[in-house]
Order: C-alpha cells, then sequence, then structure tokens
C-alpha cells in the first residue's frame, strides 16, 4: 500500500463550525458532517476500535488548537538537543509507520486540524519580529505534506516565510505530494526535507507512504524549483545486510541533489517508549524491529546498545562526507561520547547544536542573523 487511508468521517467542533477555514475544509472534503460540542464521545469511540489507531486515521476533527502554536521541541538534558521550533498546525497522519511514536503519544490517536489561522499569524509575526536566526517545522507531530488535498495549509505558510528574513520553515514529509508547490513565492525560507530510509524499512515498517525513488524524484523537482532541501536518516534500523542498504541510499540521494542546495542531514538510530512495543506486536505481527539489542537510555526510551549505532553513524558520516563535504550532518538526541567517536567534536553544551544549524541556514537559505545594525 502506497496510499494514505482515506477519510472517511468529519467531526467538527461546534465551536468553529462558521470558521472560514472549518468551510473550505468541508468544501474539500465533501463528506457528511457530525458536529461535537465535547470531544469526550468521540474519543471514546476511537478508542473502543479493535484498532484506535487505524480508526483514528480515517476520522478528520475540525478543532481550534487553544494551547499555541509554537513550541520548543522536548529535548532531554541527557542528550544534546537542537534548539528547534514545533509549528503544531495538525495532528497524527494518515501513513502509518510501525515505530511512529504517534501510536502511543496521542490518547486518542485522531487526526486533528486547527482551523484558527488567525492565532497562528498573530505568533508568526511575533516570531518573525524577534531579532534571531529561527527554525520551525511542522512535522514533528504530523506529516507536513499529507494536508494537501483538504486545506490551503502549505501554501499559506510558504508565502508567510517568504515575507521575512529572519526564519525558516522545515516541511518534512514521507509523501511525494509536492505538485502545490510549484510557482510559489517562497525566496528560499521554506526548507523541503524528506525523511529516508532504505527499501527493505520502507516496504516492510513504513505502510502507506512513498517508496525511496519517489521521495529521492521529488526532492530533485523542489530543488528545480528553487527550495532548499533537508534529509533525515532517522531511525536508522540495525537488521543484517543495514549497512550495504543504507550505503546505496546515501548514493542514490547524491545522484538525485547537489550538496550545495542541502541544508543539513540528520542522524538517529531506532528510540522508542517501552508502551511502542506492544503496540508494534499487535499492529505488525511481522515486525521485528522492536527485538533488537535495546537497553534503557537516559530519556526512558529503549535505545540500541551503543557500540551497535557508532559503527553505523561512522560509516554513514564517512559517506556522506565523502558525497558533501561541506553539509552539517548532525544527531537528533545523541550524547557526547556518540558525537566524539563517530564526528570527532561535541556541539557546545550551551545551545553549540542549534548554532551549527543556524550557520547554515545563513549560508543555504540566506536568513539575516541579526538586523541593521549588525554584521550578517
Amino acid at each position: 500500500e502506497t496510499r494514505p487511508v482515506t477519510i472517511r468521517q468529519l467531526f467538527i467542533d461546534t465551536h468553529v463550525r462558521a470558521h472560514p477555514e472549518t468551510l473550505s475544509v468541508c468544501r474539500r472534503l465533501n463528506l457528511p458532517v457530525r458536529y461535537v460540542s465535547d470531544p469526550t464521545d468521540l474519543y471514546r469511540w476511537i478508542n473502543q476500535a479493535a484498532d484506535p489507531v487505524q480508526r483514528g486515521k480515517q476520522v478528520l476533527y475540525l478543532t481550534r488548537n487553544k494551547g499555541g502554536f509554537l513550541k520548543a521541541c522536548p529535548g532531554t538534558r541527557a542528550y544534546t538537543c537542537c534548539d528547534y521550533q514545533i509549528l503544531h498546525v495538525a495532528s497524527f497522519c494518515t501513513m502509518d509507520c510501525s515505530y511512529c511514536i504517534l501510536q502511543t503519544y496521542f490518547h486518542p490517536p485522531l487526526l486533528q486540524y486547527f482551523v484558527n489561522r488567525e492565532d497562528l499569524d498573530v505568533e508568526l509575526s511575533v516570531l518573525f519580529a524577534k531579532d534571531r536566526v529561527s527554525r520551525v517545522g511542522t512535522g514533528e507531530f504530523t506529516d507536513s505534506l499529507i494536508w494537501e488535498a483538504w486545506t490551503d495549509l502549505t501554501e499559506y505558510l510558504v508565502d508567510r516565510f517568504s515575507g521575512q528574513n529572519k526564519a525558516v520553515l522545515e516541511l518534512k514529509t514521507k509523501t511525494a505530494d509536492i505538485a502545490r508547490l510549484e510557482g510559489l513565492v517562497h525566496q528560499r525560507k521554506t526548507i523541503l526535507a524528506w525523511s529516508l530510509n532504505t527499501p527493505t524499512i520502507i516496504k516492510n515498517e513504513e505502510r502507506r507512504t512513498t517508496g525511496l525513488n519517489e521521495r529521492l524524484k521529488a526532492a530533485a523537482q523542489c530543488q528545480t524549483w528553487g527550495y532548499p532541501l533537508a534529509f533525515h536518516f532517522d531511525p536508522l534500523v540495525i537488521y543484517p545486510g543495514c549497512q550495504a542498504d543504507y550505503h546505496m541510499v546515501v548514493k542514490r540521494l547524491f545522484e538525485h541533489v547537489s550538496p550545495d542546495n542541502i541544508v543539513w542531514i540528520s542522524l538517529g538510530t531506532l528510540r522508542f517508549m517501552p508502551a511502542l512495543k506492544p503496540i508494534i506486536a499487535k499492529r505488525f505481527p511481522r515486525s521485528k524491529i522492536a527485538y533488537g539489542e535495546f537497553i534503557t537510555g537516559l530519556d526512558n526510551k529503549m535505545r540500541y546498545f551503543k557500540p551497535l549505532p557508532i559503527v553505523l553513524y561512522r560509516q554513514m558520516v564517512a559517506w556522506i562526507r565523502r558525497a558533501a563535504p561541506h553539509v552539517t550532518v548532525y544527531y537528533c538526541m545523541e550524547d557526547d561520547q556518540v558525537w566524539q567517536q563517530t564526528m570527532g567534536m561535541v556541539p557546545s553544551p550551551s545551545g553549540g547544536l542549534g548554532r551549527m544549524l543556524d550557520d547554515s541556514a545563513v549560508k543555504v537559505c540566506g536568513v539575516a542573523r541579526r538586523s541593521a545594525g549588525g554584521h550578517v
């Protein structure tokens, strides 16, 4: 299966039933609507399903984001964090990856889209007025491009970010739904980013996502439209033959895109909360990924026994460096020992990784480091 699930039912919070964004989504989806004054019954109905995750992917709930759109990435003290900001525009996903943390993160798992764009607009204006580089992404709680068929969210965001010079927007996806990005005026302030994995992992663990070739072709196409790119090898999964497979993916990546147009590449090995293991066993009975050599990390997540990722990381860094010596490569949530043993350096504890990534955004996307009077 390579196509996302179909939305079967549309639920609308009664408080937003007349909101222009609600009406716009309704026109595009053309489904029978149920209005909800209190979502408790909706949550219960999803949780009562034999597979709540699957049912939650077939239901769209339009509501307000009451908690604010911009949030700091939930890093952990023990591991180096990159000071990323999450733009919480929606939650959950129509694709279905075995290792996806969203299966345990949301109670219940439910596709939600936040229609109160006027509040989002205010928060973005406040962000853009700050005198520093900001890196913002929508891909933490959802896939950034699954909303293309029902909303004009991407066009709105690309336009908003193109009109300023302090922040970059990263749209991270496992789709190839890029048609509506063509012709947008982006001023290189929107980065198109793909999660990459081996064909084995995509086939066995990433249901309803697009294949590796499609992702790389989409990236190449976005490059011709002038967009900067980023790539995320996360999760790297250790299995027999994985090294040759990941080497092939790195080679294919650089056959499609220019190293000079890549803002950053992140690496991270498979890690998961213990509560995810029984969900994987139930929903993906043929999956073996939760049965590797794992120990409990300092963040209470199951992580590979450290010598194993270090070997794979060293090779990944060497392969990427050979093809793209100047591209910024970083780890998502790893400790100083891993950085030192695989890259020969450790970002300074007071925001060193964040500064590295800011520098990349300045260099590749052309954001300004500080306003008039300072040196760019």
